[in-house]
């Protein structure tokens, strides 16, 4: 992570972006290739004393556990049993352009991809509406076959996947919350490893309850896979060392809570009193949140508002909804895939390469929003020449409230190099950005009413997105040798 890997800004950017990439890299011969079958399929759960119909995969909520080495390759059949369409996205993994492809009721696909470079926790999820909500489960990478951790032996190692649960269906929750432009209803509980805390009602029996042993050292995995509240992560009367985020080994520090955006993961070291009799610590996860909201289309990174339709009740500011925006552009869904049609040279039509260097409507982001908030639709690209180096900085925003944000960048991992609080200054901060050892990470937590600046190279000549919260937006990297010299 030294300060020659991070070469100087060339792009700035107050959006969010997903990247889908193309292809993998090479199984090594001494790698083992691993098989998995997930069935997707209805199974009755019990939580908070409500039985309902859930969608998993083997029955199993939170799902299965995927295992492999460094090196290793996987391939999974997923067979949609469901009436829903469903996708799957191993996030954090460095996969194919096939990451979260779509199939039918009735339909099968195998993903195949090989694991490198990385060791530590990512985590599977649906990636198709609110599915995800129970359709999720860890990846655990272990060090190649013979070698050792950077840190010592744990006793044990346990994956601790933090989630949410709705006693109500929650593919209506979210249907509800599009249709009207407001917030959805907020879940009925948290849960550790698919269980609810026991402060809940109906719940002290449903606890997740990790034993242990005194003087011993445990490895816990911490996944946040709820679907958009940050979390305070902490254990009475004991200190955790963390040595992994986002499967890429850390200087080992230690802390008394750890905060965990949607999307992370993050590896401690736990280290138990040595002579306790008997004794119960409670381990918690407490929910962080600044506001809620959720938007129509399938882009997320500043808000604005739409009209509202003909004949339909509207819950966003003076009677409009809200609509996702990037720099003022609200996405709009293709008529052909992008891929397909960059390939087939048919893009006319399809989309277009002008998407604002700069918002279109500037404002004090963090102060009191502009009466108009409106925005516009187009599907809209950015072009960003192979192998360049980019900047992105992800500016909050006040529109709705300011809240923090999660930021994802699919099958690639970015250099945080700063964060703030209020407006990003382009002439002020730069020069305190961390150059020497920022952290490496595929997801970042914008701060509430602040700003957040990542670096990564652009190295794969093909589609890419951002993502926050499950929704998406778009830019494109061409084959092109030429260095990058630009602004958003």
């Amino acid at each position: 992570m030294g300060s020659s890997t991070l070469p100087s800004a060339t792009f700035l950017v107050s959006f969010l972006l997903v990247f889908l990439f193309f292809g993998t890299a090479t199984a090594q011969q001494s790698g083992t290739t691993r098989h998995y079958k997930f069935n997707i399929q209805l199974h009755n759960v019990t939580r908070l004393c409500k039985t309902k119909s859930i969608i998993t995969v083997n029955g199993r909520f939170p799902g299965p556990r995927i295992v492999a080495r460094e090196g290793d390759r996987v391939v999974i059949k997923v067979v949609n049993h469901v009436s829903n369409n469903a996708a799957a996205e191993w996030v954090g993994g460095r996969t194919s352009i096939r990451d979260s492809v779509p199939y039918s009721s009735g339909q099968s696909y195998v993903y195949n991809f090989t694991i490198i470079g990385q060791r530590g926790t990512l985590f599977w999820h649906a990636h198709i509406s609110w599915l995800r909500a129970t359709l999720y489960g860890p990846i655990v990478i272990l060090p190649k076959k013979n070698a050792s951790y950077p840190f010592p032996k744990p006793h044990k190692e346990v994956p601790i996947i933090f989630g949410e649960w709705w006693n109500a269906d929650t593919e209506a929750v979210i249907s509800q919350a599009l249709q009207t432009g407001g917030g959805p209803n907020v879940s009925d509980a948290y849960t550790i490893n698919g269980l609810p805390g026991p402060l809940y009602n109906c719940s002290a029996n449903e606890t997740f309850k990790l034993k242990v042993k005194p003087g011993k050292t445990y490895l816990l995995r911490l996944i946040n896979a709820a679907l958009n509240d940050e979390l305070f992560f902490s254990i009475s009367n004991h200190t955790l060392t963390v040595v992994e985020a986002d499967a890429i080994y850390v200087k080992p520090f230690e802390s008394d809570i750890l905060v965990i955006a949607p999307g992370q993961t993050t590896n401690v070291l736990l280290r138990t009193k040595p002579n306790p009799t008997n004794s119960t610590f409670l381990m918690a996860a407490r929910p962080y949140f600044t506001g809620q909201g959720t938007f129509d289309n399938t882009t997320v990174a500043g808000l604005g508002s739409s009209p509202c339709p003909k004949n339909q009740t509207c819950q966003g500011p003076n009677g409009t909804k809200f609509a996702a925006s990037v720099n003022n552009i609200s996405f709009t869904n293709p008529t052909t895939a992008l891929l397909q049609a960059y390939f087939s040279r048919r893009s006319n039509g399809v989309y277009t390469t002008d998407f604002p260097s700069f918002p279109l409507m500037p404002f004090n982001y963090t102060g009191t929003p502009p009466n108009n908030t409106g925005v516009a639709n187009g599907t809209k690209l950015v072009v960003l020449p192979f192998n360049s180096t980019v900047e992105v900085v992800l500016q909050d925003t006040s529109i709705l409230g300011a809240e923090s944000h999660p930021l994802h960048l699919h099958g690639y991992n970015f250099f945080v190099v700063g964060q703030g609080f209020g407006n990003f200054d382009p002439q002020k901060d730069p020069p305190n950005f961390n150059l020497v050892d920022p952290v490496e990470r595929n997801t970042i937590g914008v701060p509430s009413g602040g700003w957040a600046a990542i670096r990564f190279r652009a190295d794969n000549p093909v589609h890419l997105s951002w993502g926050l919260n499950g929704m998406d937006s778009v830019g494109w990297e061409a084959a092109s040798p030429k260095a990058a010299s630009a602004t958003f």
